[in-house]
This record gives structure tokens, C-alpha cells and sequence, in this order.
């Protein structure tokens, strides 16, 4: 054999081995376990605005990536650093770079859980609903004292407050205030189908005063299988044109939730919450209510009670009187057991 034949194949030996060499590290960098390697899934946080920089300082930080660099190159070549969109992303456990890249790139995000309950007034709602989403409660309190945003929408800074029905919705983390807001609008008309409408009407109420007369029944009982009972009762105090008395709409007038005995110099506050006043609804709800409140109002049991006192024996549960005497008598033995048990206030 020459030595050009030798040379020839040295040559070709060489470039195959290169060859071979770039086409591994090719196949490597694109097709091999990067992400999660050996671990869990985990969350990717992409902030708005957010740049490739930040990804890189998250992927490292959290320690998502095994080798930064071959992902920071594939990202390069299918123009990541041109089309990072934020959101919430599941990096699932040994993705490869060219995967966890088209998920990024496609803006395919990880929703999050909005849950919230027991929330007297939007301040208290704030914080539980913006709990799990990038936008703060001031972000959500701004956003729910915008007038001209509101108006928009068909409410004002009182009848805003009936769109909120505690479930557990999907959203996705960097939905914002506003966006939040009618996320909850679309679902309050969800919920409010003809049927529901239908209902209210039958009764005499608006939608919007089911939602009020609900938070006043969900204000007065705890126990799920009372509130019809209690429903049925302010419906005949409404259709009797009769003042409502309901002592949890003055402590929500007071805004002293420390409140456990109503008063007779509590009832002197000059508010439209004081229905020991003012006849008719209050204004708004005063609490957010439950799905169970709104149904307890639209099939609320028929019966002749006017009156009701809480039972003497702390239950929760409440005496229901037809008329004032009886009513009388069971305030009375509600009233000596508070006395007993050192509650004044």
C-alpha cells in the first residue's frame, strides 16, 4: 500500500470519527435526558417580561438542568431567546432539551387552583383568590375599584361583589386582576342559567337579591341542612313587607366581626345594613356566598315561620317561631344561657 492510499485512509478514519463525534453530541444535546434528570417534576415559573435570562437563572437556581449549555444552545437554534412567553410550566422528570423547548415555546402552561370561601368583604376575598396566581390582592383591590372597568362589565362597587361563587376554578398563574375578574363574571352567568333565573323569578328576586338574601342566610346558619329553613323565613318577612332583624347584617355594618351578642345600641347605627331600620335587602351581600346558600334560597322550604333564635343549647342550630310571644320565650332562654356562659359582647 502507498503512502497516499495510507494518507487517504488516515483521512477518511479521522473525519469518520468526527463525524461520528458531532453526530453523538448532536443526538445528545437534542434527544437525551436534560430536564429532572432521575428526579420529580417540577415547576417552571416565567415571570411576564421574562427573558432567556431568566430561565437560565431558574433552571439553574432550582437545578431543573443537568447541563445548561447544550440546552442554552438548542434553545438558540429553535429561536427561544425570540419567542419566550411567561406562565407556569410542568417540566415532567427526564425531558429532553428539545422538549422542554416546544413546551415553552408553545405557551402550553400548568393551570393553577383558585379556591376560595368564607370571605366577608372583598378585602378578606383579596388575598385567598389571588393566593396561587402571579397578581397580588392590592393588584386585585385596584382592579375591583376601577369604576369606568366595572362598568364595563355591567356592575358597580356594590353588585360586583355577587360574581364571586366560591368553587374551585382552573386558571392560569399569570392571569391578571382584570383578567381574574371576569373570569368570575363568565362564571356568575355560567351559573346563573335560565332555569336558576327562572327560579328567582318565581320568587320575586333578581339574581343579584338571591345573592343577597344567600349571604344573609349563610351569615346566620353553619348547618348546610338549615339554611332552607332559614331562606324560607326572610322570604315570608319579604312578602310580608316586614323589617328583616337579621343581626348579622348589623355586625357587617359595624364591621366588627368580634361581634357575638347583638345589642340594642348596635341596632342604632344609621346604615343601609341595618335591616332592624331599613326594610327590604341591604345593598350587596355581606359575606361571599356559597353555591349551598344561593340553592338554600331558590328552594327554600315553605313554612309560616317568622322568627328565629339561635338554641340555647350552642348547637348551631336555631328555634323557629310563628309568632312573636314564642319568639319571645326562646330569645329568653338563648339570652340566660349566654349570661351563663360569660358572653356579653
Amino acid at each position: 500500500m502507498d503512502n497516499n492510499t495510507k494518507k487517504k485512509i488516515y483521512l477518511f478514519v479521522g473525519l469518520s470519527a468526527v463525524v461520528i463525534t458531532v453526530a453523538v453530541y448532536v443526538f445528545q444535546i437534542f434527544f437525551t435526558a436534560n430536564i429532572n434528570v432521575g428526579k420529580k417534576h417540577s415547576i417552571l415559573l416565567i415571570p411576564e417580561g421574562g427573558t432567556i435570562k431568566n430561565v437560565q437563572d431558574s433552571l439553574n437556581k432550582h437545578q431543573y438542568v443537568e447541563e445548561i449549555v447544550p440546552f442554552m444552545f438548542v434553545s438558540k437554534l429553535m429561536k427561544f431567546h425570540e419567542n419566550v412567553k411567561p406562565g407556569r410550566y410542568l417540566l415532567r422528570n427526564d425531558m429532553t432539551n428539545i422538549e422542554a423547548i416546544r413546551l415553552l415555546r408553545s405557551g402550553n402552561q400548568e393551570p393553577v387552583k383558585v379556591t376560595f370561601n368564607n370571605a366577608r368583604t372583598l378585602e378578606d376575598l383579596a388575598p385567598k383568590i389571588t393566593r396561587n396566581l402571579q397578581c397580588s390582592a392590592v393588584e386585585f383591590m385596584d382592579a375591583i375599584k376601577d369604576e369606568a372597568f366595572l362598568s364595563d362589565l355591567g356592575y358597580d362597587s356594590l353588585t360586583v361583589k355577587a360574581i364571586f361563587i366560591p368553587n374551585t376554578y382552573e386558571l392560569y398563574w399569570n392571569t391578571d386582576a382584570k383578567a381574574l375578574i371576569r373570569r368570575m363574571d363568565y362564571e356568575y352567568k355560567r351559573f346563573w342559567n335560565d332555569e336558576r333565573k327562572a327560579q328567582a323569578d318565581k320568587i320575586g328576586l333578581t339574581p343579584f337579591q338571591v345573592s343577597v338574601l344567600a349571604s344573609i342566610v349563610q351569615a346566620e346558619t353553619i348547618k348546610p341542612d338549615e339554611k332552607p329553613k332559614v331562606a324560607g323565613l326572610y322570604i315570608n318577612r319579604l312578602n310580608r313587607n316586614m323589617l328583616l332583624q337579621s343581626d348579622p347584617t348589623l355586625v357587617y355594618a359595624h364591621r366588627d366581626f368580634e361581634i357575638k351578642r347583638v345589642l340594642n345600641i348596635h341596632k342604632e347605627i344609621n346604615s343601609p345594613y341595618n335591616t332592624y331600620k331599613f326594610k327590604g335587602l341591604p345593598p350587596a351581600p355581606i359575606n361571599v356566598p356559597e353555591i349551598g346558600s344561593l340553592k338554600a334560597v331558590l328552594n327554600h322550604e315553605k313554612h309560616k315561620y317568622l322568627y328565629m333564635c339561635a338554641k340555647e343549647d350552642f348547637s348551631g342550630y336555631h328555634n323557629f317561631a310563628r309568632t312573636l310571644r314564642e319568639h319571645n320565650n326562646n330569645a329568653i332562654r338563648y339570652q340566660r344561657a349566654l349570661n351563663r356562659a360569660r358572653i356579653y359582647r
